[in-house]
């Protein structure tokens, strides 16, 4: 008997996306095939702009959430039915074909992994720093690159952090390159600059830079977001 393959749970933690969910939804139903993708989860952490109309119209299976990413996707990653899971931000466009580069990277053994990145921006200074996300080392690693991680290993990990505010992803992909080989795959997700371009980008990446740095030296989750609400705007 022919050993069935796993499927896919994407999920997409979002609050007050309208801007964005509409055209990932749209990119991801151009994408995905239903024997390889179970279902489109939207964990919605309290929008009260169109996010749900639109993802509604686009099908999206809806979970409503208390507000915290990490909450969301851990909540996400409980709903989902697949062996495996997608965790993709709302303003990140996935590749082509990026299904079939997850269920092979799979299929060979890896068990967690992302995609490199690129902004959609033209920024020479962007462009330098997404250049990083191809190299397989944690300080490269960020949720804007999406994360792919078997169910299981989600599980025997204990999911997301919900002490982290900001850094969820971060702190998370840091525990998966201690148990696992970590998997950067060859394709690049398009993500938007849209943060740099309110905040700034050298000023940004300078805070983000401060961010790892601090806790790199020990600080904790409620460190970081205190310096986060201090240094860049909400």
């Amino acid at each position: 008997m022919e050993k069935k393959f796993p499927k896919i749970s994407i999920i997409v933690p979002i609050l007050n996306e309208a801007d964005y969910i509409g055209k990932l939804l749209s990119c991801l139903q151009n994408e995905i095939a239903p024997e390889h993708v179970e279902e489109i989860l939207v964990i919605d952490g309290g929008s009260t702009d169109s996010s749900l109309k639109i993802a509604e119209e686009y099908g999206a299976t809806i979970v409503h959430s208390e507000k915290g990413r990490a909450k969301q996707m851990n909540l996400g990653a409980q709903m989902a039915k697949a062996e495996i899971l997608y965790f993709l931000h709302a303003d990140t466009l996935p590749p082509k074909n990026f299904v079939l580069y997850i269920l092979e990277a799979v299929k060979g053994g890896f068990q967690a992994g992302c995609f490199q990145m690129q902004f959609d921006s033209n920024s020479r200074f962007l462009k330098f720093f997404a250049w990083f996300t191809r190299i397989n080392h944690q300080i490269c690693r960020g949720g804007d690159q999406s994360l792919f991680v078997t169910k299981r290993l989600f599980q025997n990990s204990k999911g997301f952090n919900e002490d982290y505010k900001i850094y969820e992803d971060n702190e998370f992909i840091g525990r998966l390159y201690k148990k696992t080989k970590f998997k950067v795959l060859p394709l690049q997700v398009k993500t938007s600059a849209r943060r740099y371009d309110k905040v700034g980008a050298i000023r940004l990446q300078y805070h983000f830079g401060v961010i790892h740095l601090k806790n790199y030296l020990g600080a904790g989750p409620d460190q970081l977001y205190d310096y986060y609400k201090r240094k860049i705007p909400i």
